[in-house]
């Protein structure tokens, strides 16, 4: 059953995971576009409860914000984002067998340690789609595909 119309793709009722760059992106003025699309995605994550993200993304967040944005968020707002936006979305955490199957989707697919800790993530969650716009648009793993929403 059809729920949404998002970034010009219908999507149905099911889970999908969340790059960090959607999340960056959402502050960025200089990008309208995008960061329109970007608010979109992560409203209805937290609207429907089928968004999903990992602490990795948490992490790289977090230094995004605080070092590399024009103006940086301050501990205190970025405590507050990750608390309010972020912390409800966050389903997977490190462990021994994350990293494992993170080893395994990097031995399969070609992809470094860290995007194949995104991808092995998507995959745990049992999501349908991850969007990114750093990782290959149109891949398809396990049972999810890689979508720009871009």
């Amino acid at each position: 059953m059809q729920v949404e119309h998002l970034t010009g793709m219908k999507l149905m009722n099911a889970k999908f995971f969340i790059d960090t760059n959607i999340f960056v992106y959402t502050f960025d003025s200089s990008a309208p576009a995008k960061k329109k699309k970007s608010q979109k995605i992560i409203a209805k994550a937290l609207e429907n409860g089928l968004g999903v993200i990992s602490y990795q993304v948490v992490q790289e967040f977090i230094n995004v914000a605080t070092r590399k944005f024009k103006t940086p968020m301050s501990i205190h707002e970025c405590r507050q984002y990750v608390e309010t936006v972020m912390q409800p979305l966050c389903e997977i955490y490190p462990t021994f067998d994350l990293y494992k199957k993170s080893l395994e989707t990097m031995n399969e697919t070609g992809y470094s340690f860290y995007d194949s800790l995104i991808l092995t993530a998507a995959i745990i969650s049992n999501c349908k789609v991850l969007y990114s716009e750093d990782l290959h648009a149109g891949h398809k793993l396990s049972r999810f595909t890689i979508k720009n929403p871009f």
